[in-house]
């Protein structure tokens, strides 16, 4: 699904990420995790190509096609969808218009779709604003679910959202990544950024990876690496990159 080879990018003429390598096949989904400014969310504008992200060499390649320097839309139309940590609030901009817009979907359905995540009471509002921290993560696994990406990054999803929405939100991701069908019928792919890894606890992840100072340092089981952080921090993910 996704084959990121050697990758280097830089944000305002500084190298930000270094030599990253990142394998996700058909129907995975990886976590990345890492202390704060490590590049986990560079890694993740970059693969969408937002501006500002500037890939120095190294390659992105996505269902067999290179995208490295495709534009974002092009890189949406291509099947690839961002939640954001942080996204934007837009007056003016209706968030029942912009789920209409991004499928095609009745009205009925949009209203069904967005009462899967508790939000039907919010569509004639405008997009995020005056949103609780908890809407604003509902609202954007619902711009998901309306768009049906095959390939999704979910940047820091349990970040601000209470426990109850947490809930609410990790089964709605889980469905989103096709976690209710056999293995061998998943077609969708995920890279979620996870600080807690409180989102294994709706959804298993088959791999799990480590980025500090813009490279990735391990990978392995993802539950077993957040034991180790929770434990000993990410210093023991480099100690034992060193042994």
């Amino acid at each position: 699904m996704l084959d990121i080879s050697d990758l280097h990018v830089s944000v305002d003429g500084k190298e930000v990420l270094h030599d990253v390598d990142l394998h996700i096949g058909e129907g995975e989904t990886h976590v990345l995790m890492g202390p704060n400014g490590s590049g986990k969310s560079t890694l993740l504008k970059a693969v969408m190509g937002f501006g500002g992200y500037c890939v120095t060499s190294g390659s992105i390649v996505y269902k067999g096609r290179e995208i490295t320097h495709l534009p974002v839309h092009e890189r949406a139309h291509l099947g690839i969808g961002i939640m954001f940590q942080r996204p934007p609030s837009i007056a003016g901009l209706k968030l029942g218009k912009l789920l209409a817009a991004a499928s095609h979907m009745s009205e009925d359905a949009i209203e069904a779709l967005a009462q899967s995540v508790n939000m039907e009471d919010l569509l004639n509002r405008d997009l995020n604003v005056g949103f609780s921290g908890g809407e604003i993560k509902r609202s954007e696994i619902l711009q998901l679910k309306a768009q049906q990406p095959e390939f999704v990054m979910l940047d820091e999803p349990e970040s601000g959202v209470d426990l109850e929405n947490m809930a609410l939100m990790g089964k709605a991701i889980a469905h989103l990544l096709e976690k209710d069908a056999h293995i061998v019928e998943r077609h969708r792919s995920g890279l979620i950024i996870t600080h807690t890894g409180y989102i294994l606890d709706y959804l298993d992840a088959d791999q799990g990876h480590v980025m500090i100072d813009g490279r990735i340092r391990c990978h392995g089981n993802p539950r077993e690496i957040l034991k180790v952080v929770k434990e000993g921090g990410y210093k023991e993910c480099l100690r034992c990159k060193q042994m």
